[in-house]
């Protein structure tokens, strides 16, 4: 038997209990990932792809299946536990950049940090390193209001990269953009993927999809196209 993948999902379903009736939301959902890959996760609105990012993110638990990461298995895990996982290992970027309005670039960068008990200095760092890595050296002192929307959200992949991650986690990340910098948000992306970082990157537009080295479909809660085949 072979060594575990770096990210498996085998056999996930989700199901709701909506007006005494259950509602099949993902159906055997299998899925593998190694470490390093761009994946996107592709399908029209309805189709799953929210709870499959869920799941994913250690949001929400599968009715079934086996969803593993690095080898542990995340069904056995507590919500102490998920909550662990994360914090050290996914790292968010959602449509809006839910960036703390009254908080500067810097400060905002730092809050994963602070959460996690870094010191102020060693969080000042980090935060100043990786914002000048996305482009934002002459931005950190600035309040959200004073930046544009691509680099509000630049700052939120700096503030989903300073913890150094397992995963990038996207949502839509360009969904609130203009197709110009929706184009520069996906070309950092695209370096950031070839320095060896994993994303895993939620969408319905086929053209930004485009970006990621390999494209899964999502339909009716169905992989379609992309995945793995079922066991």
């Amino acid at each position: 038997m072979g060594a575990e993948p770096f990210f498996r999902m085998q056999d996930i379903d989700k199901d709701y209990i909506m007006a005494d009736e259950p509602v099949h939301v993902l159906k055997r959902i299998s899925l593998t990932l190694e470490e390093g890959e761009f994946l996107s996760v592709l399908g029209p609105s309805g189709s799953g792809k929210t709870t499959l990012m869920n799941i994913i993110g250690c949001l929400d638990t599968p009715t079934a299946g086996r969803y593993t990461l690095r080898g542990r298995e995340m069904e056995t895990l507590d919500e102490r536990e998920l909550a662990g996982v994360r914090s050290r290992e996914i790292g968010f970027i959602f449509q809006n950049s839910q960036l703390l309005p009254r908080l500067t670039a810097c400060k905002n960068v730092e809050l994963p940090l602070i959460y996690a008990g870094v010191g102020h200095r060693e969080r000042r760092r980090r935060a100043e390193a990786i914002l000048e890595r996305v482009g934002l050296a002459d931005r950190m002192d600035h309040l959200p209001s004073q930046l544009s929307g691509g680099q509000q959200q630049r700052v939120a992949i700096a503030r989903a990269l300073v913890g150094n991650p397992s995963i990038l986690l996207a949502d839509e990340p360009t969904g609130a953009l203009d197709q110009r910098t929706g184009q520069q948000i996906m070309e950092l992306f695209r370096e950031l993927n070839a320095e060896h970082r994993t994303i895993i990157m939620i969408t319905h537009d086929t053209n930004i999809a485009a970006h990621a080295r390999r494209v899964v479909h999502i339909i009716d809660g169905e992989i379609t196209e992309g995945g793995t085949a079922h066991a």
